[in-house]
């Protein structure tokens, strides 16, 4: 399952990067040809505000998965071990209950927006907001994985919190 999941990020962060390209090619070619001919391509300002979308959000997912969101651990870690428990736990139930928020708002958009097309490429709109929907159902699973490993697993809340290293993963599983 482990192996899964890590091929399933893998692939996020490709598509983070394959959307960082697009949109770095796209706004440069446009400046460009802004430029030195006084024209440029209108669809590609659509595009790249799509890609631009969409790496914000698939990178909060990587961001959430790896802990590397903003945490302030200083006063977590100075207080009793149940306090740390519960405070954690009352930050993923926070995190989850946002995430509802976000995927019910998010598929309302989506629903509403479901027949419009942008005006230059034809994409469709929704397309914007189903963005939102992916971002709440995935760290809103992350965030209850965390929990399933604080309340049944019964992992320290200071292995939670530990920010992800990949070289370090990946030393781990070379060794075994």
């Amino acid at each position: 399952m482990q192996k899964f999941l890590n091929t399933l990020f893998r692939g996020i962060e490709i598509l983070i990067a394959l959307f960082l390209a697009v949109m770095i090619i796209l706004v440069f070619m446009n400046v460009v040809l802004r430029f030195f001919f006084s024209t440029g391509f209108a669809w590609s300002e659509e595009i790249a505000r799509l890609c631009f979308i969409y790496l914000v959000y698939l990178g909060s997912i990587e961001a959430m998965r790896d802990n590397r969101h903003l945490l302030i651990d200083s006063v977590l870690m100075r207080v009793p071990v149940f306090m740390q428990k519960l405070i954690y736990a009352l930050v993923q139930i926070c995190t989850i209950w946002l995430m509802v928020i976000l995927s019910q708002g998010s598929w309302g958009l989506v629903l509403q927006n479901i027949h419009d097309n942008w005006v230059a490429t034809k994409f469709p709109t929704f397309l914007v907001y189903a963005s939102g929907l992916v971002t709440g159902i995935a760290i809103g699973i992350i965030a209850a994985a965390n929990l399933f490993r604080l309340l049944i697993l019964k992992m320290p809340v200071s292995e939670l919190i530990k920010i992800r290293d990949d070289s370090e993963e990946s030393a781990s599983t070379d060794v075994q």
